[in-house]
């Protein structure tokens, strides 16, 4: 299924535009594209709200119809525990999570313990916790704690964009990780010349008009037959206003929905 991420509101959300979005704003704006749908991942405003602001944010999903999916970083035992219960609230079948926290980086060792502790509530809740390929874990370490732990409810969230900045190459990434999937994060990206040619920016890019082999990812993961669900967000730097930014925002969503509906 293809849904819409908080990354894909990144700037929608900030308060950098004169009316920021909420969380139903963009439970709305998701079920007004036809997508049907959303993860709440990194949404900073989640942890804080109250047990009535939860509730009816959930409501809002249901009435909606959009499905809900959950997203942090860190895989600490309160932390993991908390958003299980939040996925009870969203009766949510899906945590993303970062192996790193905002304030914690565990050893592999210290990693597996924590996995192990958390994932027996995870299999009694019928929850998978998916964790993310990114740049401050190599995928391979990423991949042995997975089938150290071995659970059909311990996955990957993969996003190939992500480990290029520890110099590993996208496409190998989805080859080693396919087995694992249980989520994607759809971002295009691309390397753009520094002005002098004094180095390069690595970005986002409009879906389709970047580095990223979707296809490959396609071909390879078989996300579609496997009940795999695609999730849009983006990289998009600042486009010099708000009005700009928040229009291409939108722009760069819309693309890579129609993208994703073209390949399908």
């Amino acid at each position: 299924m293809i849904g819409l991420g908080t990354y894909a509101f990144f700037w929608q959300h900030s308060d950098r535009v004169p009316a920021p979005l909420s969380l139903v704003d963009a439970l709305e704006a998701t079920r007004e594209m036809g997508v049907e749908l959303f993860q709440i991942c990194d949404y900073a405003p989640l942890e804080s709200m109250t047990a009535r602001d939860l509730a009816d944010a959930a409501a809002a999903a249901r009435d909606l119809g959009v499905a809900i999916e959950l997203g942090t970083k860190g895989i600490e035992p309160d932390r993991l525990s908390r958003f299980l219960e939040l996925a009870d609230v969203f009766d949510a079948r899906l945590v993303r999570s970062m192996v790193n926290g905002p304030t914690t980086r565990p050893t592999l060792a210290e990693a597996e313990s924590a996995l192990r502790a958390a994932i027996p509530d995870y299999e009694a809740a019928g929850v998978t916790l998916a964790l993310e390929t990114y740049e401050q874990l190599p995928t391979a370490d990423l991949i042995g704690l997975i089938e150290r732990v071995d659970s059909d409810r311990l996955r990957i969230c993969l996003d190939p964009a992500n480990v290029v900045a520890r110099l590993e190459s996208p496409r190998a990434c989805v080859e080693a990780t396919a087995p694992w999937v249980k989520n994607v994060h759809v971002k295009d990206f691309a390397f753009a010349r520094q002005a002098g040619w004094v180095g390069f920016t690595y970005g986002g890019a409009r879906m389709g008009e970047g580095l990223h082999d979707y296809a490959h990812l396609l071909e390879t993961v078989g996300p579609r037959a496997r009940g795999v669900n695609e999730i849009v967000e983006h990289w998009l730097s600042w486009q010099g206003d708000a009005e700009t930014t928040v229009r291409t925002e939108r722009e760069w969503t819309r693309n890579t929905v129609d993208y994703l509906r073209s390949t399908s």
